[in-house]
């Protein structure tokens, strides 16, 4: 198990014993991502350090739901596809917000093409990865799992959006991102592909 979700299912406990439902951590969490996204859209340098905090702490919370969920027994088939949504929603708004506010520096126009095709990226593996989980035939309430090791995943790559943002290396990093975007998408395309393929006799 992942470190980031190891350290939310501890913190997670206390909510247990309140009336905050899974669902509600899910909005709050796509809430906190959409913000992001709008603040980074402004190309503002000060609003962008705190775009990055936000963005950060949403990817972070994103493991709260599920764990509460399976803490309290509340997973639902519409919590399952709220959280996946969710997280395809926001990963495609960071990219969308980071290219129209990146447009007015160096990139340009670049930065709003790299955008659309991050957006799309993060898009396009979210239902791809509905598909893994259906012919995978995974329990309800796992996600596909991203490549991994030693208690981190590719996912957590995100969480150094906040030190690099605040050192100035925006720019490098959406460049880097909507590639490594694009990247992933053509791996999980390369999985579903491979699983639908018939298997040689």
């Amino acid at each position: 198990m992942p470190y980031d979700q190891r350290v939310a299912r501890i913190l997670v406990r206390p909510l247990a014993r309140t009336g905050i439902s899974p669902n509600q951590l899910t909005a709050l969490t796509l809430a906190i991502a959409l913000a992001a996204a709008v603040l980074f859209a402004t190309g503002d340098t000060g609003l962008a350090d705190w775009a990055a905090g936000l963005f950060v702490l949403a990817r972070f919370l994103d493991h709260f739901d599920g764990e509460l969920a399976r803490l309290t027994g509340k997973t639902s088939r519409f919590g399952y596809y709220f959280d996946y949504a969710a997280g395809g929603l926001g990963y495609g708004a960071l990219f969308a917000g980071l290219g129209i506010g990146l447009a007015q520096g160096p990139l340009g126009a670049w930065a709003l093409a790299l955008g659309a095709a991050g957006a799309a990226s993060a898009l396009l593996s979210l239902f791809l990865n509905l598909d893994l989980d259906k012919r995978q035939e995974l329990a309800e309430g796992d996600a596909v799992g991203y490549p991994g090791f030693a208690g981190f995943e590719l996912e957590d790559g995100i969480y150094l959006l906040a030190p690099i943002t605040w050192l100035g290396w925006l720019t490098p990093f959406f460049v880097a991102a909507g590639i490594g975007a694009a990247v992933y998408c053509l791996w999980t395309l390369g999985r579903v592909v491979a699983i639908r393929r018939p298997r040689a006799l």
